[in-house]
Order: C-alpha cells, then structure tokens, then sequence
C-alpha cells in the first residue's frame, strides 16, 4: 500500500472513531439502539461456553498480558530474526494505540453497561481490547502484507469485539470504536516508518543515510 493510501485511511479512520464518539457520547442520552438491542439479545442468549470464550479472551486481551506480555513477545521475535527496525515500529505502535485508547476514554467518559460480568476501568468508549486487537493484526499485516495474515487478522478483531459484548463490558459501537482507533494508530504509523523500517532511502534522506 502506497504512503498516500496509508495516511489517507489511517487519518480517515482516526477521524470515524472520533466522530462516532462524539455522536453517540453527545448525540445521545440513552445507549444507540443498535446498542441497547444488541447487548439485550446477548444477556438473553449468552451460553456458559460464550463466557469462557470471552473471559480467556479477556484475559489474553487485556492487563499485564496485553500491556506488556504480547508487545515483549512480538518485539523479542522481530529482534530474533535480524528485522530491528519492525521490533522498533511495532514497539512504538503499541504505545501510541494504547495512548490513543486512554485520550479517548478520558474525552469521552462514557458509561458502561450496568450488567457487565467483569470488572473494568473507566471508560467504555473506546474498547481497548478490541483497539489492542486491531493493533496486533494490522501491525502483523503491514510488516507481513499476506492474505492470510489479513484474514488472521479480521477474525481476531472480530473475535476480540464479541468477546468485549458477549461480557456485556461494552457496547457493540465501542468495540466497532476500538477497532477504528487500533487500525488508525497503525496505518498512520506505518505511512511515517514503512520506508525506514524497509531500509529504504527516500529522496530527502542524504546519500550514506
């Protein structure tokens, strides 16, 4: 994907999450009814084994784990197989999502759902579960631009959003609203590094750079 492509839908998707934020933080005094209906329909079908699918993806997806078990783990591998420059990118697209997610859920302050099975912090606009998963997936994509790690990637967002309802911790939108500011974060990232990160010299770098 060329850099224009990367910023034009890294800024575009930052700018959507933001927006919707607003719109449903702003717009609206009760919960969107997509959102209302959504969690009513999950709190009604939610079977034992949709609960501990979602509270190991819970756990895998959120705390210690996420903070600073994946993103070591990640890193460590890149820096094992000789690619510094992506253990360096990845790095920094780790801290920036997780920066973004925290600015979001301070602007926004919004409430979650009274019924949730675990415990969170504040905020549930945007889902930071679901934000780190679309961080992993779209920095796996951009250093390995696979079918399969695209596909790999869309399920484990997918995955990760239902897991957040399936809780009911958040609403559908904040889910929809992480994923937004995961895939952002990464895009916009990857539109400044990719050329370095290749070990390509770009036109205003000094010959020897």
């Amino acid at each position: 994907m060329r850099r224009r492509m990367l910023w034009g839908w890294g800024a575009g998707l930052l700018t959507a999450s933001v927006v919707l934020g607003a719109l449903i933080v702003f717009g609206f005094s009760e919960p969107p009814a997509f959102d209302a209906w959504w969690n009513e329909f999950v709190s009604a079908h939610r079977a034992d084994a949709m609960v501990h699918f979602a509270l190991v993806l819970n756990a895998i997806g959120g705390g210690w784990i996420a903070i600073l078990g994946v993103p070591l783990l990640a890193i460590t591998i890149l820096l094992l197989a000789g690619r510094w420059r992506a253990a360096v990118f990845a790095a920094i697209c780790f801290a920036a999502s997780a920066g973004a997610v925290q600015i979001l859920k301070h602007l926004f302050g919004r409430a979650r759902p009274d019924d949730m099975i675990v415990v969170s912090d504040f905020g549930s606009f945007p889902s930071g579960h679901t934000a780190n998963a679309a961080t992993i997936a779209l920095v796996v994509w951009v250093l390995f631009p696979r079918v399969w790690t695209a596909v790999a990637g869309a399920v484990w967002i997918i995955a990760m959003a239902l897991s957040r309802t399936f809780l009911s911790v958040h609403w559908a939108t904040d889910t929809l609203g992480g994923a937004l500011v995961g895939s952002a974060v990464v895009l916009l990232l990857a539109a400044g590094m990719l050329p370095w990160v290749r070990g390509i010299r770009t036109s205003s770098q000094p010959r020897g750079a």
